[in-house]
């Protein structure tokens, strides 16, 4: 993709509004000087001093991020955190930027705000190590009347925006954002606006999922089609391929470091490399990155070939962002395209 046709369609992500609905948590960084060690007195243990905190929304959350840095005039939030100190920062971090609009990110006073808490030692001059993980989830049922208010947002924010996103983060079903009740109403909502771009995320895999765009990597590829593994890029776009007709909507398959596939009901397929590594990685926040840029460049117009090289460049300029959950901004994307031959 040459320069300015990226920034032809980039100049329309202002006009664009996306709805992210899904479960969105709290990235809470606790950033431990090593040269403060202590012992507990009492316990006889390491004490690890935290020198600084820093919190910024995540899981869904991260594909917000995404979307704000990429522009786009006006972001949808349908989701809910708790009534607490996490659901607190969580709101604050998601209001930070003008073009967000919590009016339906609802606070459940039943539910505990989804929290991962990453402890890191911090070096001058080092990259960054993280420790074991602390998470907060809930771990029961969401409650119905929770489920049908987010119901209700999901169809009032369908009936004003150009794509939706959904991301489901959980690892226990039914109880987050995407429950059996949020499906069937997102299967009614492709009925009535046949035109509106959908695009679906989730670790726990899209089998039984509507008819959707869907956004995988290989392993759930493969789980999605009952096989122990699609290994060669050719079986890799056979599959997509044939995931895209059974859906009636495209399919977008990441494979790391051999880059994106893609395809296309109608037979189209492509395959974008991945762009070189440039210095160390952290992949974290890197396929949400890629979710976002599909989504804003679909919605922008974009071919499917040309939506796919960019959320190729987003998730490379992502993984080169080490100790964080990273962004890509249009000026990020810009730089290293111009560092690219045009395709």
């Amino acid at each position: 993709m040459t320069p300015e046709r990226f920034g032809e369609i980039a100049s329309l992500y202002h006009g664009l509004r996306i709805a992210v609905v899904g479960d969105f948590c709290l990235d809470r960084y606790l950033e431990i000087d090593p040269a403060r060690a202590e012992t507990s007195i009492e316990t006889g243990l390491p004490v690890y001093n935290v020198a600084n905190v820093r919190a910024q929304p995540g899981g869904a959350g991260t594909v917000l991020n995404n979307l704000v840095a990429l522009g786009v005039g006006r972001i949808e939030v349908v989701g809910f955190r708790g009534a607490d100190g996490e659901g607190y920062e969580l709101q604050r971090g998601l209001e930070s930027s003008p073009s967000v609009s919590t009016e339906h990110f609802l606070t459940a006073q039943d539910r505990r705000t989804f929290t991962y808490c990453k402890p890191l030692i911090v070096r001058p001059g080092e990259v960054p190590v993280e420790l074991n993980r602390l998470d907060t989830k809930n771990w029961t049922p969401t409650p119905k009347l929770l489920e049908l208010r987010l119901i209700e947002s999901l169809r009032a924010v369908a009936a004003r925006c150009h794509a939706i996103i959904v991301l489901e983060q959980v690892d226990a079903a039914e109880t987050g954002v995407v429950t059996r009740g949020l499906l069937e109403a997102i299967d009614a909502l492709t009925d009535e606006h046949p035109r509106l771009l959908f695009l679906a995320d989730s670790r726990r895999g899209l089998r039984g999922w509507p008819g959707v765009g869907l956004k995988m990597n290989a392993a759930e590829l493969a789980a999605m089609l009952d096989r122990p593994r699609v290994e060669s890029i050719d079986e890799v776009k056979g599959a997509t391929l044939q995931l895209a007709r059974g859906s009636g909507r495209p399919v977008f398959v990441t494979l790391a470091e051999r880059g994106i596939v893609a395809a296309e009901p109608e037979g189209q397929v492509v395959h974008v490399a991945a762009l070189p590594v440039r210095g160390p990685i952290d992949v974290v926040g890197a396929g949400d990155s890629v979710t976002a840029n599909l989504a804003a460049a679909l919605a922008a117009g974009a071919t499917l070939r040309e939506a796919v090289e960019l959320a190729a460049v987003a998730s490379s300029v992502v993984v080169h962002q080490v100790g964080t959950t990273g962004v890509a901004t249009v000026d990020d994307l810009a730089t290293l395209l111009d560092r690219i031959p045009a395709s």
